[in-house]
């Protein structure tokens, strides 16, 4: 039998237990109900963070440092991740060894990663991370690739902007090929 998803205002039943409105009637929402359904209120957001896969309101951010962690917690070939403890700033997570993360996730056609905001200490080349994990998710919010940059990796690609007075890295070809790829969806 299959399966049939439906929505309700408050979430997603998966096993076609009709509780409200069905996919086929969402363009009969207003906007109100359409963004309930995706709002941090909404049952889908609260069985995330129930699950621990979110912990804040960046959805996309915290689906990618997700998919990060437990690419490479279940891969032998990488070293386990843990959260850091509170109050550390610009490590998103820590090695079993001391090493420094800083996650950036980026989603469909985005291909620049949100901002690193100590541009006094890049300038400096002072390292405040061991290495840059860009997680890159498709459209649907589904993994498609994970690369790993060394510090030195990111000195190399990293673009000032100047409106923002912050640093970012976009993927490109060049450096897709010329950095450690860790995970790519087939």
């Amino acid at each position: 039998m299959e399966c049939i998803f439906y929505l309700h205002l408050n979430g997603l039943c998966d096993c076609g237990v009709e509780l409200g409105v069905g996919v086929k009637d969402l363009e009969k929402l207003s906007i109100e109900e359409l963004v309930k359904l995706i709002s941090p209120n909404s049952d889908v957001h609260k069985e995330l963070k129930k699950r621990k896969v979110i912990r804040t309101k960046n959805i996309t951010g915290e689906l990618g440092e997700y998919y990060v962690v437990q690419h490479y917690n279940n891969s032998s070939k990488q070293t386990n991740l843990f959260l850091p403890p509170p109050g550390v700033k610009n490590i998103d997570v820590l090695g079993r060894n001391g090493e420094k993360y800083s996650i950036k996730t980026v989603s469909g056609n985005n291909r620049t990663t949100g901002s690193f905001w100590n541009p006094e200490s890049i300038n400096d080349n002072k390292k405040t991370f061991d290495y840059l994990i860009i997680c890159i998710l498709n459209d649907d919010y589904g993994l498609d690739m994970i690369l790993e940059l060394s510090w030195e990796d990111f000195m190399k690609y990293k673009k000032f902007n100047k409106r923002m007075k912050n640093y970012q890295v976009t993927i490109t070809k060049i450096m897709v090929e010329d950095v450690k790829v860790v995970y790519e969806k087939k």
